[in-house]
């Protein structure tokens, strides 16, 4: 009789062990991505480039990193949704994502109050972060960009007039679009029209027309790839010369696939380029991912994986998953020898780091240079 209570005993003992190790004992990262929706093509890139990520870095603190990937469908309301999911069922110790700035600030409270570390890769406005002690990023935010931007426009570009096209529906659009303005109204550039437009809409002939009115030097149109592939071929149709400048939402391959011959020309900030790779940590990845996908790296995809290896070069500094002690060592990163390049963290939480210009060229993405902050 004890023989058989000792046996019974032991394999309970060992199937808890089991589960514990197997399923418990891992370091639990959320992932808010939009694998569906007007932005799913960055949720792909991302994607991409998180699960290289995991390959080179599969653990922290000794434990399995499990990676938690929930789809916001490039919804606000989604967001929120997956943000809450993550906390309250899930229990994960930190973030990635959301990708662009409004779904992430609709997620970023919400984890925020739960005192859970979030990293976005891609979230450029301002106010992702403000005001926060949980919430960071990948990249440089939009004052820095928008700044770049009308510099590089008046310096490399010589342009002294220019028209502003920006989708008022996007909190990154509006924001980036008000920067350039201050920056190219103090450099001594002349803002002649200014016209809005809305994600997802198919005709933009009413602002080109007032813009072709103004003749100006450059259209600035700050918005996501596919409005910005559409109003270049619409440009041309109607004959209209000025110089295309954009963001970093540009930086997709997309706006080639939709753009075609249009789009060519048409320059754009952002934070990435395979020649811009000084790293050894940026060499790797880019010989991981070459063989992988037997293409070149993108922008969301370096910007994600710097956010993965940011976030557990944090768990790890920390030597703990107290999320608090987390924060704090994701406060105290600097000079991250990263993909995109070398980030400090400020006290706002924001990446200080370099930008860097493209071109669309011969329906493919050209390095122009690179702007230090």
């Amino acid at each position: 009789m004890k023989k058989g209570v000792i046996l019974f005993l032991t394999v309970i003992f060992v199937l808890s062990f089991s589960l514990i190790s197997f399923g418990e004992d891992v370091v639990k990262i959320g992932v808010i991505f939009p694998m569906t929706g007007p932005f799913a093509a960055y949720g792909q890139m991302a994607n991409e480039s998180l699960k290289l990520a995991q390959e080179l870095r599969p653990t922290v603190l000794g434990k399995p990193v499990k990676l938690i990937l929930l789809d916001n469908k490039s919804d606000k309301v989604e967001a929120a949704n997956t943000a809450s999911r993550l906390v309250e069922k899930e229990h994960v110790v930190a973030v990635i994502g959301p990708l662009t700035s409004s779904l992430s600030m609709a997620a970023g409270p919400i984890l925020e109050k739960a005192k859970i570390p979030m990293m976005s890769p891609y979230a450029t406005n301002p106010l992702v972060t403000q005001g926060k002690k949980f919430i960071f990023r990948a990249c440089f935010i939009d004052p820095f960009q928008g700044k770049v931007a009308a510099k590089f426009a008046i310096g490399y570009l010589k342009v002294k007039t220019a028209a502003l096209l920006t989708d008022i529906s996007q909190d990154y659009c509006v924001g980036l679009v008000n920067f350039f303005e201050k920056n190219f109204k103090q450099m001594g550039g002349k803002i002649v029209s200014k016209t809005f437009c809305k994600t997802g809409d198919q005709d933009f002939s009413a602002q080109l027309t007032s813009i072709k009115s103004k003749n100006p030097d450059l259209i600035y149109m700050p918005n996501y790839y596919a409005e910005d592939a559409l109003i270049a071929k619409q440009a041309k149709v109607m004959g209209i010369k000025a110089a295309l400048l954009s963001g970093d939402a540009a930086d997709a391959p997309e706006i080639i696939d939709v753009g075609g011959d249009a789009v060519n020309g048409l320059y754009f900030t952002t934070h990435f380029d395979e020649k811009a790779v000084k790293s050894k940590l940026g060499k790797e990845y880019l010989k991981l991912y070459h063989k992988t996908f037997k293409k070149e790296a993108n922008t969301v995809g370096a910007l994600t994986f710097d956010a993965y290896y940011m976030v557990l070069d944090a768990i790890e500094r920390a030597g703990s998953l107290d999320t608090v002690k987390i924060r704090d060592a994701l406060s105290a990163t600097k000079n991250f020898e990263g993909v995109t390049g070398t980030i400090t963290i400020d006290e706002h939480g924001n990446a200080v780091k370099s930008a860097v210009i493209k071109k669309i060229q011969n329906g493919k993405f050209k390095f122009v240079t690179v702007v230090n902050p």
